[in-house]
């Protein structure tokens, strides 16, 4: 008479997955795992990512004792890599003879500042009273649209709509086209 050495549980076969060898968990799971490799990296390591997480499943899975937790043990060992090529990450520095600078941005003509400043100020005086009114506290005052609703004594939804009409009229405005596009 044998008398069996180890008995397990009875559970359902749905509850329990078995993998009886590290290719059956791999084609079994594969897909999910490249969708967990690809949501830490972009698609084009993601492969590279798994395959060093499995590889390193691969190397414990003799010592894993519950086969029920692998998809654990693997998105852990992705997480761990992937944190690791993070850390590990080579920064590039070149020794140069002259260090690089960009080309210097020429200064604007001062003229041409104050002649745009200009006609910026008399588009604005074109639109009527109370657009006018919030234009000016809300960009050249800097008032949020709450403050500028509390001072006008209106609602945050008119100065969001009136502001919007007001900067349609100074983008169409004929006078300052040419010297704000060109």
């Amino acid at each position: 008479m044998t008398t069996p050495a180890c008995t397990l549980p009875a559970q359902p076969t749905a509850a329990r997955p078995s993998y009886p060898s590290f290719s059956s968990y791999v084609r079994a799971r594969g897909p999910v795992l490249m969708r967990a490799a690809r949501s830490l990296t972009d698609p084009n390591d993601a492969e590279d990512l798994l395959q060093t997480a499995l590889t390193k499943t691969f190397v414990a899975w003799d010592r894993i004792e519950d086969h029920r937790a692998l998809d654990g043990y693997v998105r852990r060992a992705l997480l761990n890599t992937r944190t690791s090529q993070w850390r590990k990450r080579k920064v590039d520095e070149f020794v140069c003879d002259e260090l690089p600078e960009p080309d210097p941005v020429p200064a604007p003509d001062p003229a041409e500042l104050q002649g745009l400043r200009d006609a910026m100020w008399r588009a604005i005086m074109r639109l009527p009273p109370r657009q006018r009114a919030m234009v000016v506290l809300r960009y050249y005052e800097d008032l949020s649209e709450a403050q500028t609703a509390e001072v006008m004594e209106v609602s945050v939804g008119t100065v969001k709509s009136a502001v919007s009409r007001a900067l349609v009229k100074l983008r169409e405005d004929e006078e300052l086209a040419p010297a704000l596009f060109g």
